[in-house]
């Protein structure tokens, strides 16, 4: 996949099929969308992502700047799914000035050699937020593109959007999470060295530090699982600073993974919450806090059926 990234100039030669939107999530009704220009390339256009960075919701203070997915996150997802190019448009005084009028001409029908445009209802873009489907449509005729709005997907009578996700992952809720994303909540990145307390418990855990950008569920234990490259590992995971043995306001996500006993320092591997089990808390010493680590583990034992109730 082709990234360009953080420029206002370029210029791609083969005809495209674009979708616009922030995807924070890339949920299930970003999904119906990228679904539909990825059927485009069978007609021989490119699979085109046109996103801002930062989002308009973030650049302008409206939302904070903790997302469901961190820039990495969704490319890795846009890739996995077949994007050909993904643009990271900057967004900053001058840009969020231009006109929508000029948007299409100059950016969609121009350097983005637009011939078809997917969006979503709400989609907007140029001065104030004033381009929406409807001057999508009227200024097709004119540059030659096809548009398709894309309808809005519900999980029970709800709207399925970001602001569902992030309520959903806000309260510990992983399972209406995986609903509305259509895959368990994740956390991406390289395993790091931790200070080996789970070691030293008998318990060694696989250490990853979220990005500053990466929204975080409640600090607490979940039934979890990790995927290392095509295999998946069920696991628990503590979200928090480890109040018991540390000081330190830093968060980490460590996971105990059964039956795991490899060496992967360094490996990229998906952490995947499936349950909330119980929140962070500060245990009067060591071996107050390895009994309840053991009651967990026995809990997810259970969880997971690798041991019947």
């Amino acid at each position: 996949m082709e990234i360009i990234h953080q420029r206002e100039e370029f210029h791609i030669g083969h005809q495209t099929a674009v979708a616009i939107g922030k995807f924070d999530g890339v949920h299930r009704g970003h999904q119906r969308l990228l679904a539909n220009i990825l059927r485009q390339k069978e007609k021989g256009l490119k699979a085109v992502v046109f996103t801002f960075h930062p989002s308009a919701s973030v650049f302008f203070g409206a939302s904070a700047s903790e997302e469901i997915t961190t820039r990495e996150e969704k490319r890795k997802l846009f890739e996995r799914m077949g994007i050909d190019i993904l643009i990271e448009f900057p967004l900053n005084h001058e840009t969020a000035s231009i006109s929508p009028e000029k948007f299409v001409e100059q950016f969609l029908a121009g350097q983005m050699n637009a011939a078809y445009i997917a969006a979503g209802e709400d989609v907007s873009f140029g001065w104030r937020g004033k381009g929406d489907k409807k001057l999508l449509l009227q200024m097709s005729g004119q540059y030659g593109y096809q548009v398709r709005i894309i309808d809005k997907i519900y999980h029970g009578d709800r709207e399925i959007s970001s602001t569902y996700v992030r309520e959903a992952v806000e309260k510990g809720d992983m399972e209406t999470a995986k609903h509305l994303l259509g895959r368990h909540y994740s956390f991406e990145g390289q395993v790091k060295e931790g200070s080996h307390l789970g070691r030293k418990l008998g318990m060694p855990t696989l250490n990853l530090y979220p990005d500053k950008e990466k929204l975080l569920p409640p600090r607490g234990v979940y039934y979890s699982g990790v995927r290392i490259g095509e295999r998946f590992y069920p696991g628990i995971t503590n979200i928090g600073r480890k109040p018991t043995v540390n000081d330190s306001d830093g968060i980490s996500v460590e996971t105990y993974l059964y039956d795991f006993n490899q060496d992967i320092y360094g490996r990229e591997i998906v952490t995947e919450l499936l349950q909330f089990r119980r929140p962070e808390k500060k245990f009067e010493d060591i071996g107050a806090l390895k009994a309840q680590m053991e009651r967990d583990l026995d809990q997810g034992r259970v969880f997971h059926g690798i041991i019947k109730k």
